[in-house]
């Protein structure tokens, strides 16, 4: 009767272990895909940024600072870039673009541009597509980090090598409530 109960208990384990570790790898490619979604956005957006800080270069000579940040963000090839570093250098870039977007404040003949009008358009839906996909990756993240850090299911992912995964936070600048209307 005992070997019978510890036969049980053998496969009970062995059955959890299994369970948990497709339920891990399930999350993890959700976390992929979600981030995925949200990549093709961001790339949109790194790929307009360039064209919309000419259009206000143009206009404003004495903000440097702001462009040359932005320029040195955008040295690297974005489709290099780990996950966490993608990540990290779009919080920064929402910081300068919306700097740029508070200097065209100051020039009405820009803000009345076809060009400088058509992409802060762009930028508008594209931030859209980006907060709505964040949300998306950052309750994607929430699971698969539950799984990671909440007994038992932890002792598993530790031994099959999961990891906690960052989350897509709110840059500086949009934690300012700053308002730009364009």
């Amino acid at each position: 009767m005992t070997f019978f109960l510890i036969v049980l208990v053998i496969i009970f384990i062995i059955i959890y272990v299994f369970s948990t570790y497709n339920g891990l790898v399930k999350v993890n490619n959700i976390v992929k895909e979600a981030f995925s979604t949200m990549d093709v956005y961001l790339k949109k957006r790194w790929d307009l940024v360039p064209n919309l800080v000419e259009t206000v270069k143009a206009y404003e000579k004495h903000e440097n600072e702001t462009f040359t940040k932005v320029a040195s963000l955008r040295k690297e090839a974005y489709d290099n870039m780990s996950t966490n570093k993608k990540i990290n250098v779009n919080e920064q870039l929402e910081e300068g673009i919306s700097k740029i977007m508070a200097i065209s404040e100051n020039y009405p003949e820009l803000k009345a541009s076809e060009i400088f009008s058509k992409l802060s358009s762009e930028l508008t839906k594209l931030e859209d597509e980006i907060a709505n996909s964040r949300k998306y990756y950052n309750g994607a993240v929430r699971m698969l980090n539950n799984k990671v850090e909440m007994f038992p299911s932890n002792i598993v992912a530790k031994i099959f090598g999961f990891k906690q995964v960052s989350m897509f936070s709110a840059g500086a600048e949009e934690k300012n409530n700053m308002k730009v209307e364009l």
